[in-house]
Parts: structure tokens; C-alpha cells; sequence
């Protein structure tokens, strides 16, 4: 593939995209960040590509990446319009939380537009960029967009996933509940067991195996196969009692339960069900 590229923004999530993409014979043509030495410091990344600092630099390509946060998006592409002629490119963007809708001045343009989002950390850009093969995409847009996209995103050893446009930011919730939440929800197993007396390092060891298998249960069996514990017995009056105990303890932690009681409830009469 010789495809011409240009990458709007160069942080971690760009810089990644477009060394792939560059190592399967993509033309990284320009790089545009806020700064000539952020350029060329995504440029030396990437191993290829010019220095550009502004949007009238930038020459036509056959896609352009908006690898930029999500409040630049409509600007950064609405800059992008009136610099350079898209008719008959690509563009996309790379948000999990906003949809390619926020393209359309792009699209107004002629350009076909879409959103691929990489369901994964960029912490290290050259670890991820190393293990990148197998990462989930998710994506829509425009089907002359996706057309194109689709066949280099599995070239670079990505797995596209479609989801729906008008559900974009709850596909994005489900992230924050996989990760950022659960996270929460085991800080408060670890400040309820310290509370209780064990210490911080002894109370992880505690936690581990628990949280851990219950995970391992989710993903073999089904979040409802999954679920132990007293809900799923049935027994409301040790709910209750934890219930008053953790608000007595921690007002806050004991909101965090009572929030998940009604849905882990229903989880229950699901794993009945089946």
C-alpha cells in the first residue's frame, strides 16, 4: 500500500498509527503538531514524513489523520477544510468518546470521513507500537471511508470492530466501566478490608484472587454465570446489614454500594433465567 498520508496532531495515539502504517508502505507525507520540534520529534518516531506548522503547509493526500484531542476535532479538521482540497480523501479521527459526525466539514469539503478508536493504553508509544497486532478498532463513518480503512487497519495488524455512530459515547462508557471503574470499585474492597484492620499490602494479596477469578469467570463464562456472592443467593438481609455498615464507616463508599445493588440484582434474575 503507497497510499499518501498526513497526521494532524502526533501525540502518542498518531505517532503509533503512523509508524504502522509507514512500516506497511503507507507515504507518512506531512506531520502537523503545535510545534516544529514536536514534529520532528513524531517525524523521528515515525521514520518518515515532513515538518509542517501549519495547515496552509499541508499538501493533498489521500488521508488525513485527525490525531487530536477531543475538543480539536470539529476546529482541527474545520482548519484542515479551508487549507487543503479533500475531495475524494479520507478523514478520520481518533476519539472513542465522539463520532465521525464531528468531521463534517470535512464531508462538506468532499472528503469521506469516519472514527477509528484503538481499545488500548498508549502509555509507551513503542511497546504499543511493537505489540499493536490483535488491538480492537472500533469503527464508523462512511462506508467509501471504512472501504479504505478497514484493509490497512488489518494490515497493520488490527481487528476493526463496527459499532454504531449514535452510540458512540456509550461504547466509550463501556471502556471507562471495564477499566477506569473497576479500578474504583477495587480501591474500595482494599480501603473496606483496611478499615477492618489489614494492612494496605496484605489487603491486596486478599483482594488479588478474588478480583482476578471473578474476571477470568466473566470473560469464559458470561457476567450472569459469573456472579456470586449474596445477591446471587438471594440473601437481601446481609445486603442490608454491609449496606449500613459501609455508609456508617464511609458515606461515600457506602453510595458507591447501594448504587450497585439494583444492577447486580438484575444480574441476578438474569443468571436465574438462564
Amino acid at each position: 500500500m503507497s497510499a499518501s498520508v498526513n497526521l494532524i496532531g502526533a501525540g502518542h495515539v498518531g505517532r503509533v498509527l503512523g509508524r504502522l502504517l509507514a512500516a506497511q508502505g503507507f507515504h507518512i507525507q506531512q506531520v502537523l503538531t503545535r510545534s516544529a520540534d514536536s514534529a520532528r520529534e513524531a517525524v523521528a518516531f515515525i521514520g518518515a514524513g515532513g515538518v509542517a506548522t501549519a495547515y496552509g503547509q499541508l499538501q493533498p493526500a489521500a488521508v488525513h489523520v485527525l490525531a487530536v484531542g477531543d475538543d480539536q476535532i470539529a476546529p482541527a479538521c474545520a482548519a484542515l477544510a479551508r487549507a487543503v482540497p479533500l475531495a475524494g480523501s479520507v478523514v478520520f479521527h481518533c476519539s472513542g468518546a465522539l463520532a465521525s459526525d464531528r468531521l463534517q466539514a470535512a464531508r462538506d469539503a468532499g472528503a469521506l470521513v469516519a472514527s477509528v478508536h484503538p481499545i488500548r493504553s498508549f502509555a509507551d508509544p513503542d511497546v504499543v507500537a511493537a505489540q499493536f497486532a490483535g488491538t480492537f478498532c472500533g469503527i464508523e463513518g462512511d462506508e467509501g471511508a471504512l472501504a479504505v480503512l478497514t484493509p490497512a487497519l488489518h494490515a497493520i495488524g488490527a481487528q476493526p470492530v463496527p459499532i454504531k455512530a449514535e452510540a458512540k459515547t456509550v461504547y466509550h462508557a463501556a471502556a471507562v466501566f471495564a477499566s477506569n471503574y473497576l479500578v474504583t470499585v477495587l480501591d474500595a474492597a482494599l480501603r473496606a478490608y483496611q478499615a477492618a484492620g489489614i494492612p494496605e499490602p496484605v489487603a491486596r494479596q486478599l483482594a488479588q484472587p478474588l478480583a482476578a477469578e471473578s474476571m477470568a469467570n466473566v470473560f469464559r463464562l458470561g457476567a450472569a454465570a459469573a456472579l456470586s456472592g449474596p445477591i446471587a443467593r438471594g440473601d437481601m438481609a446481609t445486603v442490608a446489614r454491609q449496606q449500613q455498615a459501609v455508609s456508617a464507616w464511609d458515606e461515600e463508599t457506602g453510595a458507591l454500594y447501594r448504587s450497585l445493588v439494583a444492577p447486580t440484582t438484575e444480574l441476578a434474575r438474569r443468571k436465574v433465567e438462564k
